[in-house]
């Protein structure tokens, strides 16, 4: 069997397992978030935190709920960094400095997992299981928190309640990611991921010495790192650390993990607003854009010109053997159309388009499918604004699900979607005018010029992977990149939840002869076109000087 054999196969096999589990699971996430009732563990949780989840909340309230419990979050986690030197089972590892705490706290606690360290040693086993494991969990639990509450906002009328923060939070952790990410983690021990509590010890005898290995609760970790789209590796090398994806099934699995939850929200986006016809509309639009990426990536690597790697049959440089292009190419599509940012392959080691692919993933803002609850609610708000457009063309006011598209959602979607560029733009702007960052930089030119740029894509989006050639461990990106995170993850969901609010409050406008019908695949083909166009226009300059000069050069 031929490697584009190969790697087509992989694509129809994910694709296949991704439609099997679509109806169920997405069933099951919107009577999870509907239920009357708790269950006995929860109601234990809302003891212990003082949270009644039958308080219906307002949008402030909710958003209040978010900011609180993300503070306390990154505030927990940067203490645990700070004293990680005095904590058993730190593995003889030092306290992690300030900025690198503060980066790596506010990385985890917004779904990013941006990491600027190698994790096999800088971090013990207290640090990976009690903060960045447990951040796993439940940053991904408020990002779909935040887009079931939109979801309520169209599915609601005449109210301004949402729903309560706790109740979601709570839910969508004991109810949906741990059941998963139990199961996943059994799996990949099974395969040969690891999952022990062992120190460091030496392994093999290699040129210039042996080498140092240090054990740890990888499997667990690994399951909802890709579950819950967080991303951040046990180890360096990430999941193309054979401790942490070892065989092509388990590459696979790693990618329908990162797959199943956001493709699948759509599925309860339908059945919350009462028209599963929505959700597929929706579904459509964020899988053509998949598709399409997956196949011109591997169109890519597999065709690029130049001799060697014709002769190689491929760009292979980066990539595991054991995963090959094919594998490498739907990971890294699948990983930066997600929030997720874990590499099976060395991104800065695509070919110059290919690494375009990856950035573009992310500027596209992650919608397809992208994170777990930002991608369903990212491609709401490009919804609104797909209506509002055809709503011009046509002479009408737009409507959406039965509520109006009036200026006031405009202002707020508008502002959702100019918050990313404008972070993304100008702190790139910034560290190539300034003198000492671009001495991060590993290489000259439009690649040096991309791994910049990734970084910045990848942390105002939350994606969290990179062009690894780019020192990021310096007080500078350490800053900045943790900034770029917190106002990449938070502003939009103000924007979100104020839109929520607004929808709530209005009343049910009918259907008529002139209504544009929203699950129909012209509706569809809208969607993707306003996506491609808004993003195109906003990020070509930039991809221009970067990964397109390199891939034309």
């Amino acid at each position: 069997m031929g490697p584009v054999t190969a790697g087509v196969l992989q694509l129809l096999a994910l694709t296949g397992a991704l439609a099997l589990v679509h109806v169920p699971l997405g069933t099951y996430m919107a009577r999870v978030y509907s239920a009357k009732r708790h269950l006995r563990a929860e109601r234990w949780i809302y003891r212990g935190i003082g949270a009644d989840p039958d308080t219906e909340m307002t949008w402030p309230a909710y958003l209040r709920g978010i900011l609180g419990f993300s503070a306390a979050g990154v505030l927990f986690l940067y203490l645990l960094q700070r004293l990680q030197g005095v904590l058993p089972g730190s593995l003889g590892f030092s306290s992690v400095s300030p900025a690198q705490s503060f980066d790596t706290a506010v990385s985890f606690v917004t779904n990013t997992n941006w990491q600027s360290y190698s994790g096999e040693q800088t971090m013990g086993h207290v640090v990976q299981t009690a903060g960045l494991a447990v951040q796993n969990f439940v940053s991904a639990a408020v990002g779909m928190a935040v887009a079931v509450a939109l979801v309520r906002g169209f599915a609601r009328s005449r109210t301004g309640e949402l729903g309560n923060f706790w109740a979601d939070l709570v839910r969508g952790t004991l109810r949906i990611l741990l059941p998963i990410a139990a199961l996943a983690a059994v799996v990949l021990v099974a395969c040969g991921a690891i999952q022990n509590f062992s120190g460091i010890h030496e392994v093999g005898q290699f040129t210039g010495g042996s080498k140092q290995w240090n054990g740890g609760a990888v499997a667990s970790q690994e399951a909802i790192k890709e579950l819950g789209t967080n991303g951040g590796g046990y180890f360096n090398a990430n999941s193309a650390h054979p401790f942490e994806n070892p065989t092509p099934f388990t590459n696979l699995l790693e990618i329908f993990l990162i797959l199943v939850i956001p493709f699948s929200l759509t599925r309860t986006f339908g059945v919350l607003v009462g028209s599963v016809k929505q959700g597929y509309a929706i579904l459509a639009t964020m899988a053509t854009i998949w598709l399409g990426f997956a196949a011109l990536m591997m169109w890519t690597e597999f065709a690029h010109h130049g001799p060697a790697l014709q002769a190689a049959g491929g760009a292979m440089e980066g990539k595991e053997v054991r995963f090959g292009i094919g594998g490498s190419s739907i990971f890294a599509v699948s990983t930066t159309l997600t929030s997720t940012g874990a590499v099976d392959s060395f991104h800065s080691s695509f070919t110059g388009l290919g690494g375009g692919i990856t950035l573009l993933g992310m500027m596209l803002g992650e919608i397809a499918p992208g994170g777990v609850g930002s991608g369903l609610y990212g491609m709401l708000i490009m919804a609104v604004i797909a209506v509002f457009i055809a709503g011009l063309m046509v002479g009408r006011t737009p409507e959406y699900l039965g509520k109006k598209i009036g200026a006031r959602e405009m202002k707020l979607a508008a502002a959702y979607i100019l918050i990313t560029p404008a972070l993304v733009l100008v702190l790139t702007a910034a560290s190539m005018a300034l003198p000492t960052p671009p001495h991060s930089m590993l290489n000259p030119g439009a690649h040096g010029f991309s791994e910049v740029l990734y970084a910045f894509t990848s942390a105002s989006n939350n994606n969290g992977s990179a062009f690894a050639g780019l020192n990021a461990n310096t007080d500078w990106f350490n800053t900045m990149t943790g900034l770029a995170m917190l106002f990449g993850r938070f502003l939009p969901m103000v924007f979100v939840l104020a839109l929520a609010g607004s929808l709530a409050g209005q009343t049910p406008v009918p259907a008529t002869a002139g209504t544009l019908r929203t699950e129909k695949p012209l509706f569809a083909g809208l969607l993707v076109g306003a996506i491609l166009i808004i993003t195109g226009l906003t990020y070509f300059p930039a991809l221009a000087l970067g990964p397109l000069a390199e891939g034309l050069a």
